[in-house]
Parts: C-alpha cells; structure tokens; sequence
C-alpha cells in the first residue's frame, strides 16, 4: 500500500503551489513548512491536505486553501509580540500557524465541536498561547473578544459583505486586520491599518471567494 510521505508532500505544497502564488516572505513560508497541515483534517481527507482546494470539516465550514492562507500569513506580517484575534477557528490549523508566529492567539468559534475538536489538535500540537471563545461574533459577544485585546492582528477566516466597525475597533493603533469583503462573486481581499485613533488606510489584495462567515450582517442591514 502506497504511504504519503507528509514532509515531502508539504514542501511540494509550498513549491509548487504557495511560491508561484508569489508567497515569499521566509517567515511565513517557515510556519507553514512547520505546522503538520495533515494533523487538522479527518483521517480520510489526510491525503488531500495538501491540494489547493479548500477541504470540509463539518457544519458546512470549509478549511481555506494552502495558497490563500499563506496570502494572509505573509500580509499581516506577524511578529513574536503581537496579540491575535482570528475570528473562526474552524480546523485549528489556521490558528496553529497564527500561534506559531505570534505572542498569543485568540480564537472565536461559533459551532462548539469545531472549537472543541481543534483545542484538542492544537493542544496534542503543544500550543499553550491560545485563547478560545465559543459564540459568534456579534455585537452580543463583543465583551468577550474586547477582554483579549486590544490586538496587533486581527484575522477574519470567513467572507463579510461589509466590515463591522467593532473588528476595527478592537485594534491597537498601528494593528493589521485581514479580511475578505463583498458578497459571491466578487469579494476582496483587504488589509486594513489602524492608523491611529480615528483613521485607518486600506489595500486592495487581490480578488477571491471564500465562504462567508456565520451571523453577519447583510449589505443591506448597514445604514450608509
């Protein structure tokens, strides 16, 4: 019987899949070399892990291709003192990443098996400077994410057809959050800076289509 050999297939991943996609920051290609990508998907998904698709793992959430979470690692740009906010754990495997190159993570989740079922990857991974909030991310549970910032980064692992105010909010003056903004089919990816108290720039990435994430308002529910 044919057995993957993980090491090489993750190094093909990068090679042949994250570097063309012009990912070329050392830091985040070393994070990725890393993290055991195969460890945060089923058993019989683990010879897929490495393919650029996106992969699922329950309650119709996906986990993100390897190429549009290397995008992110290498656009936020992160450092071994930052304070991180991702909102959707999903796999875990983002966060794993994210844990790995920062100072400390925190992680919401809204479906409770996802959460629960990544804390147990990542804690067999070894990462004890994760955070972990079961809820969605509504104005409701703002308390909660506001007790762990403010934050250097904030990452959003799903698609918003606008930006709540309140991720914004939550950064330090000079934080980074990433996000993908618009509604199927034309979503951006976005970096945000916090330029200081009331200002903030903003660059246009590069265009995509990742699922959106759970409970967020619609175009519609925001007042212009």
């Amino acid at each position: 019987m044919f057995e993957m050999n993980f090491e090489t297939a993750r190094h093909n991943m990068i090679e042949q899949q994250i570097r063309p996609w012009n990912v070329i920051d050392p830091v985040a290609l070393d994070a990725l070399e890393a993290i055991p990508r195969e460890n945060f998907v089923t058993e019989k998904l683990k010879k897929s892990a490495f393919s650029d698709v996106e992969l699922p793992i329950g309650h119709n959430q996906v986990m993100l291709s390897p190429k549009i979470e290397a995008k992110i690692l290498q656009t936020v740009q992160l450092q071994k003192t930052d304070n991180v906010l991702e909102i959707g754990t999903g796999s875990g495997y983002m966060t794993a990443l994210l844990a790995y190159l920062a100072k400390q993570v925190c992680s919401v989740e809204i479906h409770e098996e996802l959460s629960l079922d990544a804390q147990e990857k990542l804690s067999a991974e070894g990462f004890e400077n994760i955070s972990f909030i079961i809820d969605d991310t509504s104005e409701d549970s703002e308390h909660k994410i506001a007790q762990h910032g403010p934050y250097d980064v904030i990452i959003l692992t799903g698609s918003v057809a606008q930006l709540p105010e309140r991720f914004k909010q939550n950064l330090k003056t000079g934080g980074r959050l990433f996000a993908v903004i618009g509604t199927a089919p034309t979503m951006e990816a976005t970096l945000i800076t916090r330029v200081s108290d009331n200002q903030y720039s903003y660059e246009a990435l590069f265009e995509t289509e990742i699922p959106e994430l759970e409970n967020m308002p619609k175009n519609d529910q925001f007042k212009l």
